[in-house]
């Protein structure tokens, strides 16, 4: 099942609400989010109107245009309160707005926005699907080596309880391997096997064992959309916490056929308050959550790259998350 562009509500993910329930829905993460980027959010406002009824009159002039995302020049949109910008940005990933900008137009309107519209945006979600499928290419600096060419996997997600299948592609790094987790099985371990000739062998091991820590930096159930956004969510408020500016540099990328709008965090302290010193994050264009990463240490050398090529919302038999599954190699 492929995600149509043509729909603007996939399966599993959450219906345009109407504006009272929206306003609603918006109120608790815009004062959260609001609050924990108080600094940053009283800086980007100095720039604004001084008067109040001036203020209230230039928002409730561009209000109106921002239910048509593309007749909105980035100054426009720069003009709106943080709740309008949001739901803006809402609104033009979702009627697919975003997909027809050119890159020039991406960068300025994302450079308008208030810091704080991306986390709200985030934190507002959905950022993932109950259950589906992507097909991911990683790259982790592992005992200070960096690979000569991705991890490519296939991945099958399914939550309550949380269940993944994964399976290592034939033209990337440890090719062959499947690993399946099942937390209503067993929740600090997975059941996998290796490629090759030693694949024959099947075994259950610890999350965070040896043998998963000589592949990867991360836990098998740190796969998907949600843990990046969980990352980024958990950088944002230490960036208030030191007090450090919180704009990014934005510039847009297409990676591996994914195109997003890359923006860029350099951290005051870097690791280990940090997850890294330096840290671009594509947004998808459709959707609120990161498609791609790319993470650097405190002596700017990269030590993970992420791409999701693909994302499908899909609803899974008992058997995806099964060993005995005939399709698999167990």
């Amino acid at each position: 099942m492929n995600i149509d562009p043509s729909h603007s509500t996939p399966p599993g993910a959450q219906p345009v609400r109407a504006p009272a329930r929206l306003a609603r829905r918006l109120a608790a993460p815009l004062t959260c989010v609001a609050l924990a980027f108080a600094s940053v959010t009283a800086f980007a406002q100095s720039d604004a109107p001084a008067d109040a009824s001036a203020q209230q009159s230039t928002q409730q002039d561009a209000a109106p245009a921002a239910a048509s995302p593309l007749g909105n020049t980035a100054a426009e949109v720069g003009k709106l309160s943080l709740e309008q910008q949001v739901r803006w940005l809402q609104r033009a990933q979702k009627s697919g707005a975003l997909v027809k900008m050119s890159d020039a137009q991406l960068t300025a309107l994302f450079q308008a926005f208030d810091p704080v519209v991306v986390p709200a945006l985030i934190q507002l979600g959905p950022s993932g699907y109950p259950s589906y499928e992507f097909v991911l290419s990683r790259w982790e600096r592992l005992n200070g080596k960096w690979p000569s060419k991705p991890a490519h996997m296939l991945v099958k997600l399914t939550h309550d309880p949380l269940r993944i299948y994964a399976k290592w592609l034939p033209d990337g790094e440890h090719s062959g391997e499947e690993v399946i987790y099942d937390a209503g099985k067993r929740t600090d371990q997975m059941y996998g096997h290796l490629g090759g000739l030693l694949g024959v062998m099947p075994m259950w091991t610890a999350l965070d064992g040896s043998l998963a820590r000589s592949q990867s930096n991360h836990k098998i159930t740190e796969l998907g959309t949600e843990f990046i956004v969980s990352q980024f969510m958990t950088d944002a408020k230490r960036y208030v916490e030191v007090g450090a500016p919180y704009k990014p540099q934005v510039e847009v990328k297409t990676l591996s056929g994914v195109r997003v709008v890359a923006l860029t965090y350099v951290s005051p302290a870097g690791k280990p308050q940090f997850y890294a010193k330096k840290q671009t994050l594509g947004l998808d264009l459709r959707r609120p959550y990161f498609r791609t990463v790319e993470a650097y240490d405190n002596d700017g050398q990269i030590f993970e790259k992420i791409v999701i090529e693909s994302i499908t919302p899909k609803t899974f038999e008992a058997d995806a998350f099964d060993p005995k599954n005939p399709d698999y190699k167990f």
